[in-house]
């Protein structure tokens, strides 16, 4: 397997560009098993939150797995209950319990819900306490951004977004470049959808690669961090076997042109939980 590139955080923190997602990987046995499977494979990126409800299931695969700690960079999110400082301070430490961590890799508010500040000032205190080498954002829009900007100390490092070849939002993949904050997509398979779309059939057919495959890699090449999400153990490596060829540019344009605006997930600006 090709090495897996990093992107540079703008504190200097490296970041593998693909990961192993774990949303809806609820069951412990398969939690584990799934976690382990993508480290044996050569994940060294593994992404969950406290909604999950299985942080303490990705901390025993990572200690059953053998890989040194400081090997795998792992990120978990504070749910939407816990805004404000003392009660996501305490969120945090209620996560790191779970995960048997005494540091994480990036820790996201999950949404902006709504955005309060004194919850990124309890963000930015934990980053200064060195108890996360990175802190960002999930789900974010611009005037989201923004609005944090105007009284945060430290700008965040990432901005993981639903991103995927009908929802590309070019205007705030430029803005978190400006700003330096690393973009990353969730569901970048579309829950499944990419599968069925004719252009990308062709692309897979040409390259000689899967539809997946030819997604992930477009990811790739917008410099988007991506964490696919899948417990089969096929799957899992043909999604990592994406770093031994290149899309043409054109072909790249192909798909960014594919933008419908559409989501599979909710709006950051209208949702009920």
């Amino acid at each position: 397997m090709a090495q897996i590139p990093e992107v540079t955080l703008s504190n200097g923190v490296k970041m593998p560009m693909i990961g192993f997602g774990t949303y809806l990987i609820t069951d412990a046995h398969e939690a584990v098993t799934s976690v382990r499977q993508a480290l044996e494979l050569g994940y060294r990126h593994i992404d969950t939150a406290a909604l999950y409800m299985n942080e303490q299931y990705v901390g025993q695969a990572i200690r059953e797995s053998g890989i040194a700690r400081e090997d795998i960079f792992v990120t978990t999110k504070m749910w939407n209950s816990e805004h404000g400082y003392d009660t996501a301070l305490r969120a945090f430490e209620a996560s790191m319990d779970k995960l048997g961590l005494v540091v994480v890799d990036l820790y996201l508010i999950h949404w902006p819900k709504p955005l309060n500040k004194e919850t990124w000032r309890a963000f930015e205190q934990i980053y200064r306490d060195g108890r996360a080498k990175a802190i960002g954002v999930s789900n974010f829009h611009q005037h989201h951004l923004e609005d944090l900007f105007t009284t945060a100390e430290i700008k965040p490092m990432v901005n993981q977004v639903e991103f995927h070849p009908y929802l590309v939002q070019p205007s705030l993949v430029d803005f978190c470049k400006k700003h330096g904050i690393q973009y990353e997509a969730w569901s970048p398979l579309m829950q499944g959808q990419v599968f069925e779309l004719e252009p990308l059939k062709q692309l897979a057919a040409k390259y000689g690669r899967t539809v997946a495959q030819i997604v992930l890699r477009w990811n790739i090449e917008m410099g988007v961090v991506t964490i696919p999400k899948t417990v089969n153990e096929q799957r899992m490596k043909s999604n990592l076997e994406i770093f031994d060829f290149a899309l043409d540019a054109a072909d790249v344009e192909l798909i960014t042109s594919l933008d419908k605006g559409a989501r599979v997930g909710a709006d950051p600006d209208n949702f009920d939980f």
